[in-house]
């Protein structure tokens, strides 16, 4: 039985620019401003045409389709992370730093969201994140698999908490609900479940900004805490 090929972008030669100025470095710098406008929804090979001023036809010279262009953008935001080199700092402070720029950089870039595991990471830029964290957690102590399993944990915890937060910022368009009338609503609605009550009377819960960085902050401490026990035991 033959397997299905594996497609990717990153898996053949770019093609060289036709025409002067035309790059493919210029298309995907256009089409992350597109995407940082209009999220998602608004990116089409028409409009990235359009803010080229070129037609949609011409660039499938440089992108066989929207989703090589996709893997090409995608890639670009992970260049922005920023790694800390771990023999200064240590593997526990360089990992939290990049945990930190990670989350920073999704939030910053909210449509990123939704290619966590749909969209292959196998561009320059993304490979090299993965492979300066391999060597941040093998210099902590973690060896075979075990290794894998720590990097896994810790950019699960990245996802897991930011994700939610991207998907509620879409969902409210930005806005901003009036703090007594969400404490409220909260309040009636956990009633039966005193323990719930607990946190509604929390001042911080006027900045669910401050909320979400400091929960984050939280379970990354947990997190390294974890897994530095891990590696005493």
């Amino acid at each position: 039985m033959t397997g299905k090929p594996f497609p990717s972008v990153w898996l053949r030669e770019p093609r060289k620019a036709t025409s002067p100025g035309r790059s493919r470095e210029e298309i995907v710098r256009a089409a992350l401003e597109l995407l940082d406008e209009e999220g998602l929804a608004g990116l089409s090979m028409r409009k990235l045409g359009a803010k080229l001023r070129a037609g949609a036809t011409s660039l499938y010279w440089y992108v066989a389709n929207k989703d090589e262009l996709l893997e090409l953008v995608y890639d670009e935001i992970w260049g922005e992370m920023t790694v800390p080199d771990h023999e200064e700092v240590g593997w526990r402070d360089a990992a939290a730093a990049l945990a930190y720029s990670m989350r920073q950089v999704i939030v910053r870039h909210p449509w990123a969201a939704e290619f966590v595991g749909r969209l292959p990471a196998l561009g320059p830029n993304a490979l090299w994140v993965a492979n300066e964290l391999r060597k941040m957690f093998k210099a902590a102590g973690f060896t075979g698999l075990d290794t894998d399993y720590a990097i896994a944990t810790l950019t699960a915890y990245v996802y897991g908490m930011t994700i939610p937060e991207i998907a509620w910022n879409k969902s409210t368009g930005g806005h901003v609900y009036d703090a007594d009338e969400m404490r409220a609503a909260v309040a009636k609605a956990a009633a039966p479940f005193p323990e719930m009550l607990e946190s509604v009377d929390m001042a911080t819960y006027d900045d669910p900004k401050a909320v979400r960085e400091i929960a984050f902050d939280f379970g990354l401490v947990s997190v390294l805490d974890g897994l530095e026990r891990r590696l005493a035991t």
